[in-house]
């Protein structure tokens, strides 16, 4: 085998043949010998002098995929550094074999993904060569087209293929100023290319050569000049020649919805309804009127599933653009049978179709309820609030000669309704319903949520309060009467209530108080009544969970109306002991919620009550949680502790907390107290569990009531770190005895969560206690420290809790300087031992990892003179780590670590100049290098952001000469005129062109001479960095990461867009999400 790597002979086509072979069916050695070998070759720097033999004379397809992967990364890499004849060679090369294979109908077909490998080569040359070097080549391929029908289907696979990758992906894949010039460069040369096109569409009869022009005609119609499609009769060929047959439909109506979607201006109106008009005409002939694909669906083939999916694509796309032009020139039939289309498609049980329907259902209920906000018509109905405000002629914009709010309001009201039956009939399943119906029919507990069903939710819910806003009362007629049916049977089943359930809660909000009332004292009454009616257990788990669900979403009806407030908390309290763990779990969890949003009303006296009902519920809490799991209690716990913070008045709130925890008080004090007597008694499992439990107990009310929690903690902070020590010297001795393997024990493994929890309250307390911060250092930190510090240091790293170094993050974030003397112990206990515990890789103990960097940033930002005064030898280990934690490909330590960094050398430029000259001239350099090292590296693109802005920053204190200390040897007689921007330039050119050297020094100068233009600039900044990392990669791979920047920026710009908007519309912010009122 190793022969094929002897490349000072000819190679051995059988030979290699028959190592790829092995490559592919051998076994054992032999296979792995064949993949070292072929390793070897193909990384070899001379392998694709080989590439031609292989392609021309082996007979193994696996051979000539090898060889062509070696030419494709010798584009992508090196191209630029070949010889003239070198790339003349290989591109006519290619060119010919490619004309070879594709000659014949028989040779097309049958080496189709051969074929295919080819073309994809041949675009990656043009990228490079074209138009530059190749200016002829789109006048050959069209010329090559008209002598052959075979190379002309193949020929149209490659100007689809040079489409996609100039106007689809040149953005991560080449430079922007390569990018334009072929795309300047394909537009100016299109007629020629459209006129083929034209000339096979008319003249072809071979499908699959019509078919492959019109799949190439696709991918053109987003750029190419907008004469070519609406001056010319190619939407009319499209719509009388193409969409009737069964083989051109699915491309043609594809090509239909691009067209659609353009933003192309007035002048080309006419010429859209026509294509509208004409479309749905051609749909009325082939689909009638749809009225049965929701029972047939599954009975469709795979082609006319694939065309309602395309139908549904174009109706959403072109209606979501050109609604109101179609409203105002189409006839009104079209318009309705295009709604009734997608309203048919909606009802399709394919969760995919649902949500390009339900994108476009949001579009218009926005637009019609956004109109009715500038409307000049106020019709108590709700919908008569449309008028003709916005802009365009999309669905959600209208324009001054469009259709009254009235006559839109009349013209969709049936097909809203419609929509209204649709979306709650569909609804998917709110993130608080913990009770779901799996595959086998049987109601269960949910432990995984569903990202796509919430997102799914979510679209829904903004959909239906459009609707309700619209018109109300047909929401309420149409869920009081789908109610009605689960009452008398008729539509009864756990899914069909669920969710109705689940549609009647999204609601919320978006009724006035009066309508809001009356429906849900129907709605609650019935459920109510159902959950009586119905027997079994998973009947009574699906009927109390929609209870549960729709009581927690309506907190403004419940604060109105104490009676029924108290009502459901007492059936939230009888849930508690319901069979069905789901049950209780959301029990639980709905009085947590109700507790956030009601507390003033359990706090209040309320007539009638001898006292506030809090109290009660503090008395019965025992006889309430009897049947609650210890997580369950503690999620109780919680929701009395919301109950306890509205309580203004110290001294009673304290009675509250007194009262609340006395049970766990009186048994953390009896265990403790026997612990004291006897620290075997630790080696009971159940005591070491009882005793965490109490703790998280201590832990979910400490975080809702808040620094009036500091009474209860001062009853067992001291016992509390005595436990503490006491279980880490028991753990100690159990590794120390039995070694590492100690930590898995299971009562170790127990006591560690007494330590975290521990670690928990003292983390939760300090991030509520505002204006107790002395006391906190006085009374907590000292003891705390002395409890953990040298027992983190001192452990075996499997039994070190990363809570340590996130409670003493927590602490110096909130003390700030008054921490600053703790520093060095910190530093001495947790620094240097968590450091060594990562060091080895960058994935063991992921979260010690982040933990300890995040520590690192929180005492730069608040004791940085603290570090001032770490030894030499320490404050250079933490400079060392903190460039180490660059390299790290977990995206968030990278992202940390480099933070830390342009906070740390920011400190420094502000403070005493000796100070920070010494700095400077230690580890500048070091940091420059070590940021280019990791910007340059493919695995760490994913943290370019940060990257670039340290780079930049780092830039900007050479060139503006605030690093006044010289970065160089001063006293070297060659460095007698260097300045600190001189040799930054050379160390960064210098290290680039070590690490590419497939790069020009022309390359390098100018890429290192715009880092110094543009350090102020953090815009072009970034684009001329990011140019020339894909100028390094030479298009390979995927870039995306290196927009990640703008993705991230844009996607925050639109949440808060659309949070802006959810805020003026009653209902869209959910109960739990919006601020308190109270």
């Amino acid at each position: 085998m190793e022969a094929i790597l002897d490349f000072d002979k000819e190679l051995d086509i059988s030979l290699f043949d028959r190592v790829v072979d092995a490559l592919f069916s051998g076994k054992g050695d032999e296979l792995k010998m064949a993949q070292q070998v072929l390793t070897q070759f193909t990384d070899h720097e001379m392998s694709w002098t080989r590439a031609d033999r292989i392609l021309s004379d082996s007979n193994s397809l696996q051979s000539k995929f090898i060889a062509l992967q070696i030419l494709e990364k010798l584009i992508q890499t090196k191209w630029k550094i070949l010889d003239a004849d070198s790339r003349s060679g290989i591109k006519n090369f290619i060119v010919e074999l490619i004309v070879k294979t594709a000659s014949t109908e028989e040779s097309l077909r049958k080496n189709k993904v051969y074929l295919s490998k080819l073309n994809l080569i041949l675009v990656q040359i043009l990228k490079q060569e074209w138009p530059q070097n190749w200016p002829d080549f789109i006048p050959e391929i069209v010329a090559t087209s008209r002598t052959n029908l075979a190379l002309c289907e193949n020929n149209m696979a490659i100007l689809k293929l040079l489409s996609e990758e100039v106007f689809d992906f040149s953005a991560e894949q080449m430079t922007q100023a390569r990018a334009k010039s072929l795309k300047t460069q394909m537009c100016g040369e299109f007629s020629s290319i459209y006129n083929l096109c034209t000339e096979i569409l008319q003249k072809a009869v071979q499908p699959s050569l019509i078919l492959a022009t019109l799949e190439t005609l696709l991918r053109f119609l987003s750029w190419i000049p907008f004469g070519y499609i609406f001056e010319m009769d190619l939407i009319t060929n499209l719509c009388t020649r193409f969409l009737q047959p069964p083989v051109t439909r699915n491309v043609t109506i594809k090509c239909l919805t691009e067209i659609g979607s353009l933003e192309c201006g007035s002048e080309y109106k006419e010429q859209l309804v026509g294509l509208f008009s004409m479309t749905i005409t051609g749909l009325r002939e082939i689909l009638g009127d749809l009225s049965k694909v929701y029972e047939e669906w599954d009975e469709y083939d795979d082609d006319q599933q694939e065309f309602i999916q395309n139908v549904a694509m174009f109706l959403t796309s072109f209606l979501g653009s050109h609604l109101r032009l179609v409203e105002t020139s189409a006839s009104r039939d079209t318009v309705i049978q295009a709604h009734q289309y997608l309203l048919r498609i909606s009802q399709v049980d394919e969760r995919e179709l649902f949500k390009v329907c339900l994108e476009y259902w949001n579009v218009i209920v926005r637009g019609l309820y956004e109109d009715g906000r500038t409307s000049s018509f106020n019709s108590p109905a709700g919908l008569l609030n449309l008028g003709s405000s916005g802009s365009g002629a999309g669905a959600g914009g209208t324009n001054g000669g469009g259709m009254s709010a009235d006559l839109r309001r009349q013209m969709y009201s049936g097909i809203l309704t419609g929509v209204r039956y649709v979306m709650i009939s569909r609804m998917a399943r709110p993130e608080e319903v913990l009770i779901v119906e799996n595959d086998e029919g049987e109601i269960v507990r949910e432990f995984i949520k569903e990202t796509d069903t919430i997102t799914l939710y979510k679209a829904q819910r903004e959909c239906l309060i459009y609707l309700t806003h619209l018109d109300p009362k047909d929401m309420e007629n149409i869920m009081v009467e789908k109610l009605s049916r689960q009452m008398d049977g008729s539509e009864w089943s756990w899914s069909n209530l669920n969710k109705l359930c689940w549609a009647i809660g999204s609601i919320s909000g978006s009724m006035s108080e009066d309508q809001e009332r009356r429906v849900l004292v129907i709605i609650i009454k019935d459920l109510l009544s159902l959950c009586e009616m119905k027997r079994g257990k998973d009947n009574k788990a699906v009927v109390a969970s929609n209870i549960m669900y729709v009581v927690g979403q309506y907190p403004r009806f419940l604060k109105a109306h104490w009676k029924f407030l108290k009502t459901v908390a007492n059936k939230l309290f009888e849930f508690m002991h319901e069979l069905h763990e789901g049950v209780r779990d959301m029990a639980c969890d709905t009085f947590v919620t109700i507790a956030q949003k009601c507390r003033r009303h359990f706090i209040a006296h309320q007539p009638g009550e001898s006292a506030p009902f809090v109290e009660d519920i503090i008395a019965s809490a025992d006889s309430i949680t009897s049947d609650l799991m210890p997580q369950q209690q503690n999620r109780f716990c919680e929701a009395v502790g919301y109950l306890i913070s509205a309580q203004l008045n110290t001294e009673m709130q304290a009675q509250l907390i007194k009262g609340l925890m006395n049970p766990a008080n009186e048994v953390w004090n009896n265990l403790v107290q026997k612990v004291g007597e006897n620290i075997n008694v630790l080696e009971d499992l159940n005591v070491v569990k009882q005793l965490g439990n109490i703790l998280r107990m201590n832990v979910s009310a400490c975080g809702a009531v808040g620094k009036g929690f500091i009474s209860q903690i001062g009853n067992i902070y001291i016992d509390m770190l005595g436990l503490y020590k006491a279980v880490s010297e028991i753990i100690s001795s159990c590794v120390a005895r039995d070694g590492e393997i100690a930590t898995r024990y299971v009562n170790v493994r127990a006591m560690r969560t007494i330590k975290k929890e521990a670690l928990h309250l003292v983390d939760t307390y300090v991030k509520h206690c505002d204006g107790e911060i002395a006391a906190v250092n006085e009374n907590m930190v000292p003891p705390l420290l002395e409890a953990v510090l040298a027992d983190y240091a001192q452990n075996v790293p499997p039994a070190r809790d990363a809570e340590v170094l996130k409670t003493v993050t927590t602490l110096t974030g909130a003390l700030g300087s008054l921490m600053a003397d703790k520093i060095p112990v910190v530093f001495d206990s947790l620094f240097e031992s968590t450091v060594n515990m990562i060091n080895q890789d960058f994935t063991e103990y992921p979260e010690h990892r982040l933990a300890i960097y995040q520590l690192l940033r929180t005492i730069n930002q608040k004791c940085f003179d603290a570090l001032l005064n770490l030894p030499p030898q320490q404050f250079r280990f933490m400079v060392m780590s903190i460039m180490w934690g660059f390299k790290h490909t977990q995206r968030d330590v990278a992202d940390v670590a480099l933070g830390i960094t342009q906070e740390m050398i920011n400190n420094f430029n502000v403070c005493d100049r000796s100070i920070s000259n010494a700095f400077f001239q230690a580890y500048f350099i070091e940091m420059l290098n070590e940021v280019i090292v990791v910007l340059a590296d493919n695995e760490h693109k994913s943290s370019f952001k940060p990257q670039y802005m340290l780079l930049a920053r780092m830039v900007h204190l050479v060139e503006s000469n605030q690093i006044t200390a010289p970065l160089f040897d001063s006293s070297s007689p060659e460095n007698a005129s260097m300045t600190n921007s001189m040799f930054v330039r050379q160390s960064i050119a210098n290290l680039l062109a070590t690490a590419f050297a497939n790069l020009s020094k022309r390359q390098i100068e100018v890429f290192v001479e715009g880092l110094f233009n543009f350090n102020d600039d953090s815009e072009k900044f970034r684009n001329h960095v990011r140019d020339f990392l894909i100028q390094t990669k030479e298009f390979a791979g995927d870039n995306a990461d290196l927009y990640l920047d703008e993705t991230e920026h844009e996607m925050e710009q639109r949440k808060q867009q659309e949070k802006e908007l959810a805020m003026r519309i009653p209902g869209m912010v959910k109960p739990s999400e919006m601020e308190e009122d109270e």
